[in-house]
Order: structure tokens, then C-alpha cells, then sequence
């Protein structure tokens, strides 16, 4: 793909007005290599057809993306920039009197950027500028973390979720409108407004939902039996999806009733919104539950520079921090040494890792007595490779056979308990005590011992896992937990270009120049 043919309206502004640029920042740096960090062939595939060119050259619009994400801005907002302010359009190769484009432009940009082979290339691009420093070499510790990042839509009811997933069904399938005007009699689909009862009635509120979810399961129960395209097809999981989620059956005494109630509990996996369908309930902790998408980082602690980042729905045993974490250290060609906290440090994460030939500084999870300051796990002589387990009181039991890989095993006491000294420090069952073994308990017990009793561990724990925190801090400052879009693909993307300008402006801090065709630090250090 050649150059754009087009040219800047009125002077260019690096050339005239260079003066007025900050020195050492984000805007100097792209008006000065713009065309080295984004050149023109890195985005040849994404514009195939030799019918005419870009409206205008996607290296403008990717540094245009890359300081949208950078200062957290909306489209329209970064197209006001581009016109108004001088540091914009010297970073993005505008002329002083430009108007720059329609934001509409920017969101066609990201999308095809989305849909592409690589999507992530911004985010690449920065990265080749990193290895090209050398800023990394000899750096062989890498933190993993995640955080919550807030979705863009408005978290819905289950009433809210159920009539908006009826209506999609009836704008995207065809003939839906006459299933539904025979079926659906809850509530006029047609009005954008609520059903109107009287909300602060239980009983009002308890009838709705029955007819509400009775008006879906028809609705689905009804449709033309036809070929779907893509968006009717998704139509119709998402109200089988939403019809089920949040009800279960309201039985009577005798068990047969046929009306449908809330669920008590919420689902495991549940959807939050028919305008996001990949939005999820996210608990970080116990108490504190957020809507919205995880964010996974790798960083490197001495620079503060992320290596890799992963964005994925916020609950499910696939986003796991520790199965999402080997994919963040998939990259890595050299032995390193990983630090993170407990949600990292699952028996098939560890295995992993020092299979790969990582050095482990995971916080282990705590163990939790079965009886308030008893015993745990251990006090107990636990020895895998001759199955046996002898209890704190002297008294030995085999290991049941593992049955496979990734099995429990147990170790029964039952009987021994009785009369046991100990008991009312190992056990409430009034059976006795049942030790339980999980797989990779070796690993699992030896990393215990090593956090609580190894000073070396513990002194690199302490100073190179806080880091990362500064790293999550940086990533949501000015705004940016709230994404703008939805769905997975949309904010992987930012995600991507959001880490790619916080390390480019990471690399400007630190002295990066080009010099002779070569990306190199003024700075011997980070």
C-alpha cells in the first residue's frame, strides 16, 4: 500500500510550530517517528482492494487511536483535539488548518483493525520498539495481576433482560412478528417503556416474570422451523439464555405448578445485559462485586513495562487468572522468575510453570481448619508416593488409589477419632475426620514452606509483586476502568492499544530515540 496521496491543509504544524510541542512527550515523539513506529505496509492488508485508497492513512489514525487510548477519550472528543489542539495534529501529521475527519472514522478504523489477522499490531508495534532497546535484557522477572474494568451498558433486571431479548428476537427473525403477536401477552413489545404494574407489589412483580418467561419459552417453542443468519441465530440463544438464567420452576405442595419464579441465588456465569452479552458479574473479593470484563497483565517490575495483556469476560473456569496467566507467559523464550498472588497459585498453574522452568514467587493459599485454630492439612504427615497419612495424634491410614491424574484422594479416620485426645482441635463431623488430597499437594506443600519459612522468597516477593499494583493504577488512571464498547473483541482491542501508549510514553520517560534507523534509550537503566 503506497503513501496517502493526500495533503495537509495549510503548514504543517511539526514544521512550523515545533517549538510549541512538549518536548520528551507522547505528541513529539509521533510527529518526529510516526512513520518508522506505524510505516505504511503494516496495515497493507487491512485495506485489499486497488480500488482508490484510505480516506485518510491509517497511520494517522493509528496514532490517533493510540492517544485516544492514551488520554481515555470518545471519538468525538479526539476529533476535537485533532482539530483545536496543535499537539494533536503535529502527532498525527496534520496541517494547522485541518479539520481532521468524522469520528465515525475512527470507529471504522477499530473495527477493521478488529477483524483483522492482527488485530493487536499496535500493541506489536510497540513491543518490536522495546525488544529493539535491549530495556528488557537481563529482566527476568515477570508480575501477573488482573483487574476488573467496569462494562459500558447499564446492568439490566431479569424483567428488563427478558422483554428486551424478545423484542431482538422479533426485529431479527423472520416471521417472529406473527408468532409473537398471537403467543406474547405479557406485555406489549412495542413499548419501549417498562410493563406497567405495580412495582412495589410482590405479588405483582412475581405474576410478571411467570408471564414473561411463559411469553419467551412460546415464542421459542413457535418459531418458523427455518435456516437462521447469523443475528437471528443469536437472537434466539440469547432468550433461551435470558429465559433460564435468573427463574426456576415455582412448585406447589404437590410439586406441579407450571409457574415461574426468580431464582434464589444468582447463576453461575450470568449474562448482565442483552445490550453486552459477554458482560459478567466479576467478584474480586467476598463482598465487592463488580459487572464488566477482566483485564489480565504481565509486566516486567524494574520498568514497569507490560509484556502482555489478555482481556476476557469476567467469570468462567476458561478466564481462571491462573489458566489465563500461561497464556500471558506463553511468549516468554527464557526461564523467569513469576510473581503473583494467590489466584495464580492453583496445582495445575504451578505444575505448569516449573515444567517451562520458571522460578515460582505465587502467594499459596492459606489453609483453612476444619475446626477454628485446629488443625490443618499440615499437621498431617502426608506421604504421597507410599499413600499413607499419619494425624497429629500418631494414628496412620492408607490414601485412597488417585484414580487418575487429576483426582481427589482420601484418608479416612473415622473410627480413630473416637476417643482421640485431639479431636476437638481436627474435627466437628461427628463421624470423625476425612482428610481430603488434592492433586499436586506435594508442589502445593512445598510452596507453603517456602513462603512461610524462605527469607530470599519472601524478601523478592515483597519487593517486586507491589509493581504490578502501580502497573493496574496506571492502566484505569483518568477514567479508563469504564470501557467504552462492548464485547470481548472491542476491548481486547483497546485493552491492547491502551498497554501499547502507556508503554510508549514509558519508553519516551526513559530516553527512547531513533537514530540511524535504530530505536535506542538515552538511558543506560530504566
Amino acid at each position: 500500500m503506497g503513501e496517502w496521496a493526500g495533503e495537509t491543509v495549510g503548514p504543517d504544524v511539526w514544521e512550523t510550530c515545533r517549538e510549541l510541542i512538549p518536548a520528551g512527550s507522547v505528541f513529539a515523539f509521533l510527529a518526529e517517528h510516526r512513520g518508522a513506529l506505524f510505516p505504511a505496509g503494516m496495515f497493507a492488508d487491512m485495506y485489499p482492494s486497488a480500488n482508490g485508497r484510505p480516506s485518510m492513512p491509517p497511520q494517522i489514525l493509528a496514532a490517533a487511536i493510540t492517544l485516544q487510548a492514551l488520554h481515555g477519550l470518545s471519538d468525538f472528543e479526539t476529533v476535537q483535539e485533532l482539530r483545536c489542539d496543535l499537539r494533536w495534529k503535529a502527532a498525527c501529521g496534520l496541517g494547522l488548518h485541518d479539520m481532521a475527519f468524522d469520528p465515525s472514522l475512527l470507529a471504522y478504523f477499530r473495527r477493521r483493525l478488529s477483524r483483522s489477522v492482527r488485530p493487536n499490531r499496535v500493541f506489536e508495534a510497540v513491543r518490536e520498539v522495546v525488544k529493539a532497546t535491549g530495556v528488557l535484557k537481563g529482566k527476568h522477572r515477570r508480575a501477573l495481576d488482573s483487574t476488573v474494568l467496569d462494562d459500558a451498558v447499564a446492568t439490566q433486571d431479569t424483567v428488563t433482560q427478558l422483554i428486551a431479548a424478545v423484542r431482538v428476537v422479533i426485529r431479527e427473525v423472520p416471521g417472529a412478528d406473527q408468532v409473537a403477536a398471537v403467543q406474547c401477552t405479557a406485555h406489549d413489545y412495542t413499548d419501549p417503556g417498562k410493563p406497567r404494574i405495580a412495582w412495589n407489589d410482590e405479588q405483582a412483580r412475581a405474576a410478571l416474570v411467570d408471564e414473561l418467561v411463559t411469553d419467551a419459552l412460546r415464542l421459542l417453542g413457535h418459531l418458523p422451523d427455518q435456516q437462521l443468519g447469523e443475528k437471528a441465530a443469536n437472537a434466539v440463544g440469547l432468550l433461551a439464555l435470558v429465559a433460564g438464567q435468573d427463574v426456576e420452576p415455582a412448585e406447589d405442595s404437590d410439586g406441579r405448578d407450571g409457574r415461574w419464579r426468580i431464582t434464589r441465588g444468582t447463576a453461575p456465569d450470568r449474562m448482565v445485559s442483552t445490550v453486552d452479552p459477554e458482560a459478567r458479574h466479576v467478584h474480586k473479593t467476598r463482598t465487592h462485586q463488580q459487572n464488566g470484563y477482566k483485564a489480565h497483565l504481565a509486566i516486567e517490575p524494574e520498568t514497569g513495562l507490560y509484556t502482555a495483556v489478555i482481556l476476557t469476560p469476567g467469570s468462567g473456569a476458561e478466564h481462571h487468572e491462573a489458566r489465563v496467566g500461561l497464556d500471558l507467559l506463553a511468549g516468554e523464550d527464557t526461564p523467569l522468575d513469576v510473581l503473583g498472588d494467590t489466584a495464580y497459585s492453583t496445582g495445575d498453574a504451578r505444575q505448569a510453570l516449573e515444567e517451562a522452568g520458571h522460578r515460582l514467587f505465587l502467594k499459596p493459599a492459606p489453609l483453612r481448619p476444619a475446626v477454628p485454630s485446629g488443625f490443618t492439612l499440615d499437621d498431617f504427615a502426608i506421604d504421597t508416593t507410599n499413600s499413607i497419612v499419619t494425624c497429629p495424634a500418631g494414628h496412620t491410614v492408607p490414601l485412597s488409589d488417585p484414580g487418575g491424574q487429576h483426582h481427589q484422594r482420601k484418608a479416612s479416620f473415622r473410627a480413630l477419632c473416637t476417643g482421640c485426645p485431639l479431636r476437638e482441635r481436627c474435627t466437628k463431623a461427628k463421624t470423625g475426620r476425612i482428610l481430603t488430597i488434592r492433586p499436586h499437594h506435594d508442589l502445593q506443600t512445598t510452596a507453603r514452606r517456602q513462603a512461610a519459612t524462605d527469607p530470599a522468597w519472601q524478601a523478592d516477593y515483597r519487593r517486586w509483586r507491589p509493581p504490578v499494583e502501580r502497573a493496574v493504577a496506571w492502566l484505569v488512571h483518568h477514567g479508563n476502568r469504564r470501557l467504552r464498547y462492548r464485547g470481548t473483541i472491542a476491548n481486547n482491542a483497546w485493552l491492547h492499544t491502551r498497554t501499547a501508549a502507556l508503554n510508549l510514553r514509558r519508553l519516551i520517560n526513559l530516553g527512547l530515540t531513533r537514530t540511524n534507523d535504530t530505536w535506542h534509550l538515552a538511558t543506560a537503566t530504566a
